[in-house]
């Protein structure tokens, strides 16, 4: 076992480190870690399980693999942000790609991301296309009817769902990922990178599959509060104030303008029994002002199960933003204490060998 915040050596050449971040995905760490590997044997690399202190097997089943095996030090620490800058700590290639433990790499993607990014020195990240194995949960359905356009072939403003990053690129901002981030972590990365003037790029070419978490929606929305998930854009919100990229944040993030929008509505809510006006007076405003938003996410969305779940999401997120803009930071290029677990058995003599595939790769 390794000592905290120890790294590895960055003389020895690496081409690609695929980073899987992970936290308890014992049923899918297994397809993640032999995608990674399928992916990297093609173009040389290492692949990093970057582990979050999981509880179940996760770390166990990937013990099988000739990977690089870290973990946080404290639980305590868990949250998405630490995930990505904790693999970065611990890798060692020219470009980072970030794979979360319920996808699965597919195969090509990084020779094409790579000839792009060869040909294109001023783009900092390239992503590919993003399929969605989830087409049950509510809140999947409703990212899909959204239709962002950072999840469009071109130009983005941000690679969510990962993407190929260069180290340089990234050394340059600062660090990978902002440890004090529950979420919005990819943004933060996108909006340091676009400050220093470079780009990033989606290619029309799919790039990872993409499982989700099957659980019911309204219990994955209350888990996610208990976790402080949530509560990543108002910590994004503190860690940008006073930065340039503030603006970019308050700007881009047409959820912010939603939240808010939840938060005077409960404020307005709130100020019915302040009102001047006899009691049934107040009872008839409280009624209206309850039912109009429902009313109108019913004909927007077409569906009172929907459109009770969106409510109910904003209103949680509204509560959220201010629980997290009040959450302390530590300094997001501070070393996150960490162990070794495993490391490849060349790693210290040789440079980075190819994954042997298995026939299915």
């Amino acid at each position: 076992m390794k000592p905290d915040n120890f790294s590895a050596p960055p003389a020895l050449p690496c081409r690609v480190s695929v980073v899987i971040k992970a936290l308890n995905e014992e049923q899918r760490i297994s397809a993640a870690v032999e995608s990674a590997l399928c992916a990297v044997s093609a173009v040389g690399g290492e692949v990093v399980l970057a582990d979050s202190y999981s509880t179940d097997r996760t770390v166990e089943r990937a013990r099988a693999y000739p990977i690089r095996i870290v973990q946080l030090r404290y639980p305590q620490e868990r949250c998405c942000g630490a995930g990505p800058q904790l693999g970065f700590q611990h890798s060692r290639g020219e470009f980072i790609y970030l794979l979360d433990g319920d996808m699965e790499l597919l195969g090509g993607f990084l020779a094409q991301a790579l000839a792009f990014m060869a040909a294109h020195p001023d783009i900092a990240g390239v992503g590919g296309q993003l399929l969605e194995q989830n087409t049950t949960s509510l809140e999947y359905i409703a990212r899909a009817e959204q239709a962002h356009t950072h999840l469009q072939p071109g130009s983005v403003d941000r690679l969510d769902g990962g993407g190929l990053y260069r180290r340089s690129a990234i050394e340059a901002a600062g660090y990978f990922s902002d440890r004090n981030l529950h979420s919005y972590e990819e943004f933060d990365l996108a909006i340091r990178l676009r400050s220093l003037g470079l780009g990033l790029w989606r290619l029309p070419v799919s790039a990872v599959r993409h499982f989700g978490h099957d659980a019911p929606p309204y219990q994955l929305l209350l888990r996610r509060w208990r976790t402080g998930y949530l509560c990543g854009l108002g910590e994004l919100i503190r860690a940008s104030a006073g930065q340039p990229r503030l603006r970019l944040v308050l700007g881009e993030l047409r959820e912010l303008r939603i939240y808010l929008a939840a938060l005077l509505g409960w404020l307005l809510l709130l100020s019915v029994p302040l009102w001047p006006l006899p009691a049934g007076a107040r009872l008839e405003g409280l009624g209206g002002l309850l039912a109009a938003p429902l009313l109108l996410m019913i004909w927007r969305k077409r569906s009172v199960t929907k459109a009770l779940y969106s409510l109910a999401s904003w209103s949680l997120n509204a509560a959220a933003l201010v629980r997290g803009l009040a959450q302390p930071r530590r300094p997001a290029a501070e070393p996150i204490a960490s162990r070794v677990l495993k490391e490849p058995a060349d790693f210290r003599s040789r440079p980075a060998r190819r994954f042997s595939p298995p026939a299915s790769c």
